[in-house]
């Protein structure tokens, strides 16, 4: 019985040869083997997803305690916080940076104005208190608060304040919010 040949000389259904077998797997295997290194070249540079929640949740609320300050002309211990309609009717105008004495952890001279958290940090992270959070210690926080104007209120009427969270391995979160004034209003 004669077998019939195409014109390269192959018979077919004879399948592959053992050389284009190997040359198959070497050509795969490299493939796969690239795949994996970009694969493990990723999980090796992420960031670890839990320090960026923490740090994520520690900026979300040192955001919130800042924008739950109040926002007046005068400092919120100026008899005229709640009638001012501009720092011209203050004793004690409120300015960016905390007036002399205030700090965030006193319990007699605290942070009493958004505008009191502009340079602020810490260093481990501490409640209202002053006591390092435990399992904290080694994240640190920055608070910046600018005048910006937004949507139709106007910048001198407006803050950005903007939390930083630095945590392990240097990973950085930074959150942002707007304050509006509305003043003259009541005093805390």
């Amino acid at each position: 019985m004669r077998t019939k040949h195409f014109a390269d000389g192959k018979n077919p259904g004879n399948g592959f040869s053992l050389i284009e077998l190997v040359i198959f797997i070497a050509v795969v295997g490299a493939a796969v083997a690239g795949v994996l290194g970009a694969i493990d070249f990723a999980a090796r540079s992420s960031p670890d997803p839990i320090v960026e929640k923490q740090a994520l949740a520690i900026a979300e609320s040192l955001l919130q305690e800042v924008e739950s300050m109040p926002f007046t002309y005068c400092d919120p211990d100026d008899p005229a916080v709640s009638t001012a309609t501009s720092t011209a009717d203050c004793a004690t105008p409120e300015a960016m940076g905390p007036e002399a004495g205030e700090t965030r952890y006193s319990t007699t001279t605290p942070f009493d104005n958004v505008n009191d958290y502009n340079g602020f940090t810490m260093t481990g992270i501490r409640d209202i208190n002053n006591n390092v959070i435990s399992g904290l210690d080694s994240y640190s926080a920055t608070v910046t608060v600018t005048q910006a104007g937004f949507g139709v209120v106007p910048a001198a009427e407006g803050l950005l304040i903007s939390v930083t969270v630095t945590g392990p391995g240097n990973i950085s979160t930074t959150v942002a919010g707007y304050r509006a004034r509305y003043a003259p209003t009541a005093g805390p």
